[in-house]
């Protein structure tokens, strides 16, 4: 697989260092790492990553409203987004799809397998 840059926004330093071991253990992706929607905003407008894996559920601004702002800037609207969630209830999932994002993972889940789930995902 061609080296991707990840961008993990999530606030759980947990979360965050699960998924980063997966992904580069398995597919040796460069990963970069937020810990609130604002600083992933900033970090996707100045890094340009190939694809954003986003908590949904985060204080002050969640992944909604994440989503949105970055959908709403030209620099990062054409950036994958998959929502990782815990919420994967058939109506989160019909929202999240109307909302237009890439993917939606759920919690808890296996990090050796998010390589190969967002390769299918986004048809890399």
């Amino acid at each position: 697989m061609p080296t991707k840059r990840i961008l993990i926004v999530d606030d759980e330093e947990s979360i965050q260092t699960v998924v980063q071991f997966g992904i580069q253990m398995v597919a040796d992706w460069d990963v970069l790492i937020a810990s609130s929607g604002p600083q992933g905003i900033k970090t996707a407008c100045d890094e340009s990553p190939d694809a954003i894996l986003l908590d949904v559920m985060m204080p002050d601004m969640d992944g909604i409203a994440t989503f949105k702002a970055l959908q709403a800037d030209p620099q990062t609207a054409q950036i994958p987004v998959i929502f990782l969630t815990a919420k994967a209830q058939t109506s989160e999932r019909k929202q999240f799809n109307d909302l237009g994002v890439s993917g939606v993972i759920t919690k808890p889940f296996n990090s050796l397998d998010l390589p190969d789930q967002i390769v299918k995902m986004l048809d890399w």
